[in-house]
């Protein structure tokens, strides 16, 4: 493959809710992309390919067509080409990947993407019913008021039956992110009092939410969207040039993995019964990446932004990136390598629990952190020293991954 080059990216504030302000999904792309081209510092009319991720905006907004709001948001944007994507949780990787064929395939050179979800548009319980459609329906999810908390409680569950597991390091996974995320200027979470029983088994500070989850083990409902530029080799040269810039200080996407798994939550566990991995195509999917980007395994990298929908998504990811060995991500936890002062953070950001969760936005979100800490840009959530970094993105009940490897020389 050759280098996609990570121009530049915008993140909306998380914390908003755009709704109450009186704004609509097509504001919420438009901000997004004017701050992303202004930050990669070119303009709409060099925009020569553009792809939206998103999951439910029908669902939750009743407004299909994504591409033309895009284009609604400049008036520069008209005859561009469009597209819009949906893997679940996914959405947003998987429009990047369409981007970077494009480019690789040398049918334009500079291509926006644009993740975005508007969900606090309705109540919480209609937002976390609506999220069940990235399940298998009805099968998995008739008589399930709350799909995805139940799903991965099980995950955990799983972990505990294979190998054991102690939901101390969840609560410790959960409270990390929570700390990152006060740093992080855009994280939704950032201003939240946390009660003194919020990382324990408190039923009145930590509430159950389902199984072995409680409230600080979920990730948040969220409105959001997150964009970035991204460009050929060619094109970021030129660019580079007319901006007195090395070339090797901008971020490039040096490896991708992108797996389906079968759509049965169960299915894929039966599946995997008697592997080392609970979910082979996770791994497969990050080793694709590690393998794309001449990577010889996770110790190359400084740090990763991984989908952690709840602890126990984290606590898997710990795992499958390599970190330790299947069923010992604990190790991991205890050790405080996967802290903000460990050496191989996990998250800085917050993650999807601290930073929040709009869902067809959180890939290219992750992607804009990546890119911004290897580039030493991250702020107070810098990972010093950063070069290397990787993301895990996962949709529905880890049926789409997408993992992408970000670096600069």
């Amino acid at each position: 493959m050759s280098d996609t080059f990570v121009l530049g990216g915008a993140q909306t504030d998380f914390l908003r809710n755009w709704t109450r302000e009186g704004s609509t999904i097509a504001d919420l792309i438009a901000e997004p992309v004017h701050s992303a081209l202004a930050n990669a510092d070119i303009g709409a009319a060099d925009v020569q390919v553009a792809h939206v991720g998103n999951f439910a905006s029908e669902i939750y907004c009743g407004q299909g067509h994504l591409g033309g709001l895009l284009v609604e948001s400049d008036p520069a944007f008209s005859g561009l080409p469009t597209s819009r994507h949906e893997a679940a949780c996914a959405s947003g990787s998987v429009a990047v990947l369409a981007a970077m064929a494009d480019l690789e395939a040398g049918r334009y050179g500079v291509a926006l993407v644009v993740g975005v979800e508007l969900m606090r548009n309705v109540g919480t319980a209609t937002a976390v019913a609506n999220l069940g459609a990235a399940a298998w329906v009805p099968d998995e999810t008739d008589g399930i008021p709350m799909v995805w908390p139940e799903v991965f409680a099980t995950l955990g569950d799983e972990y505990d039956r294979r190998y054991g597991l102690d939901d101390d390091h969840l609560r410790a996974i959960g409270q990390s992110s929570f700390a990152n995320a006060r740093r992080n200027p855009l994280a939704q979470t950032r201003r939240w009092e946390i009660p003194s029983g919020a990382f324990t088994d408190n039923d009145h500070d930590n509430p159950r939410v389902a199984g072995r989850l409680r409230r600080h083990d979920c990730s948040q409902i969220t409105d959001g969207a997150a964009a970035v530029v991204l460009a050929s080799a060619e094109f970021a040269s030129e660019w580079a040039r007319a901006r007195g810039r090395d070339l090797s200080d901008v971020p490039r996407i040096t490896g991708w993995g992108h797996r389906t798994a079968r759509m049965s939550y169960s299915g894929k566990l039966a599946d995997s019964a008697g592997e080392r991995f609970v979910f082979p195509h996770v791994r497969g999917t990050i080793t694709d990446a590690f393998e794309r980007a001449g990577l010889v395994d996770v110790h190359a990298l400084d740090a990763i932004e991984c989908h952690d929908c709840f602890t126990t998504t984290h606590y898997m990811a710990i795992d499958h990136f390599g970190i330790t060995e299947p069923g010992e991500s604990w190790k991991a936890i205890e050790d405080g390598v996967v802290f903000a002062d460990g050496p191989l953070p996990i998250n800085p950001s917050g993650g999807l629990i601290g930073c929040g969760h709009p869902v067809g936005a959180s890939g290219v979100r992750m992607l804009f952190d990546v890119a911004k800490q290897v580039a030493g840009e991250a702020g107070d959530c810098q990972v010093e020293g950063a070069r290397t970094a990787a993301t895990l993105n996962i949709g529905g009940s880890a049926t789409t991954s997408v993992s992408f490897v970000v670096t600069t020389t």
